[in-house]
């Protein structure tokens, strides 16, 4: 697996970006991961919904073709330190984003994300947006 995909990518997928879509096709042979973190995300946008029942249906279906990673000591060993060090500069990121970004350093992966002023503080971490 080489990439991690955030919340936003998976979100402008199931809205139908064209460019979205392609470079997902495109980064599917070298494997796609998600993290808990992405997915709890998008069972809360699945709910407020105007059609949940469709909505959990699409995500299911595009979440199938996805690595599932989940959080364990060493992930959160990354996040507080990671989380320390930005505290100390005054830099503050939301603690989804911090554990999604310590998942992909983790397991040395590339994150697809387009909320590049989410992460750009959090050493380590590789990125590619569109």
């Amino acid at each position: 697996m080489k990439f991690l995909i955030d919340t936003d990518w998976v979100i402008n997928h199931l809205r139908g970006k064209d460019e979205t879509r392609l470079k997902l096709k495109e980064f599917r042979s070298f494997g796609l991961g998600i993290s808990v973190i992405s997915v709890a995300e998008l069972y809360e946008g699945v709910y407020q919904s105007k059609n949940p029942n469709q909505a959990k249906a699409e995500l299911e279906a595009l979440l199938s073709l996805f690595s599932s990673l989940g959080i364990d000591r060493d992930i959160c060993r990354i996040f507080g330190q990671e989380r320390a060090r930005l505290r100390k500069q005054g830099k503050l990121i939301d603690n989804f984003d911090l554990m999604i970004a310590s998942t992909a350093i983790y397991h040395n992966l590339i994150l697809l994300t387009n909320n590049r002023k989410h992460f750009e503080e959090i050493e380590g971490l590789k990125i590619i947006s569109i």
